[in-house]
């Protein structure tokens, strides 16, 4: 089938996002300028370069109590920072609880359980449990077109890697078996590996 996405596509569910997937998930811990903390899922999500290391993350909707977008965008642009944390397999259902439209002064790290430590080299909190944390500078927020469309990027300042995680001097991710988005309601996790040479190997 082809369809152009501004007529729709006929189907019972859009399928935009099972074709672009699986899509890692960025666990984002922010702190507003009142000392509140947030804690939310989201899975357009991706390192965008090397040196310096970079990252990014979209956030696609909003909230009646933030104005055009979340809390974590507006918490960024207030403060400037933010941290990522990935998802392990064993902590899905803790990470879908803090997924909810909470209002803002709800913290998420205590409504979900979740152990938080403090961040070294920017004032926010992080996931203590994390199999990684990125802590991150705010480098710029792009509104794409869309009403709620905001494209977060950040450089990573410091790196917290679960020692667990770590076999043979590489990050084993097969070790805490990273969550993935797919489409619709559906997630999958990585439990192997295989490697290919590049041609230039």
């Amino acid at each position: 089938m082809f369809y152009r996405p501004e007529d729709g596509h006929g189907l019972p569910h859009n399928p935009f996002n099972a074709v672009v997937s699986p899509r890692p998930i960025a666990w984002v811990a922010t702190r507003g300028t009142d000392g509140s903390e947030n804690l939310a899922p989201y899975s357009f999500f991706n390192a965008v370069a090397y040196v310096p290391p970079q990252v990014m993350f979209a956030s696609t909707s909003a909230k009646p109590d933030r104005g055009d977008t979340k809390d974590s965008v507006a918490n960024i642009r207030d403060t400037g920072v933010f941290c990522i944390n990935t998802v392990a397999y064993e902590m899905r259902d803790i990470m879908n609880q803090t997924s909810g439209p909470w209002e803002k002064e709800t913290d998420e790290f205590e409504l979900a359980k979740v152990k938080r430590a403090e961040c070294e080299t920017i004032p926010c909190s992080r996931v203590a449990g994390a199999p990684a944390s990125l802590e991150c500078m705010l480098t710029q927020i792009l509104k794409l077109p869309g009403e709620h469309n905001f494209v977060v990027f950040g450089e990573v300042t410091g790196i917290h890697l679960n020692d667990d995680c770590l076999r043979d001097g590489r990050f084993d991710v097969t070790t805490y078996q990273p969550l993935a988005r797919l489409g619709y309601r559906d997630y999958t996790r990585v439990t192997e590996l295989f490697s290919l040479q590049r041609p230039d190997d």
